[in-house]
């Protein structure tokens, strides 16, 4: 279990480095424009960033509703649980 664990970690440190890189190498200004003739000048690696960030706070909240909805369901078959079960329920397998 050990190895596996090391090796988790020497790849996560092997991701870090080059996704550092990446960064390192893309530094240049980048020219964002907007609505109303408004531009904004920022490094590529933030643009990407943000970016990056936006994308997995939209995918955290098009997951939110079904995690909410399980633990929903978890707590009622808990409560169900400990009230003596109930008796519609199938058996455990």
């Amino acid at each position: 279990m050990k190895i596996i664990n090391r090796l988790s970690w020497l790849l996560r440190a092997l991701l870090f480095i080059l996704i550092f890189a990446f960064a390192l190498m893309n530094t240049d200004a980048v020219k964002l424009h907007f609505f109303l003739g408004k531009t904004w000048e920022i490094p590529m690696i933030l643009v990407l960033l943000l970016f990056f960030v936006f994308g997995a706070a939209l995918g955290v909240l098009g997951c939110l509703s079904r995690l909410l909805g399980q633990r929903r369901e978890i707590h009622r078959l808990e409560r169900a649980l400990r009230a003596g079960g109930d008796r519609t329920m199938p058996p455990p397998a």
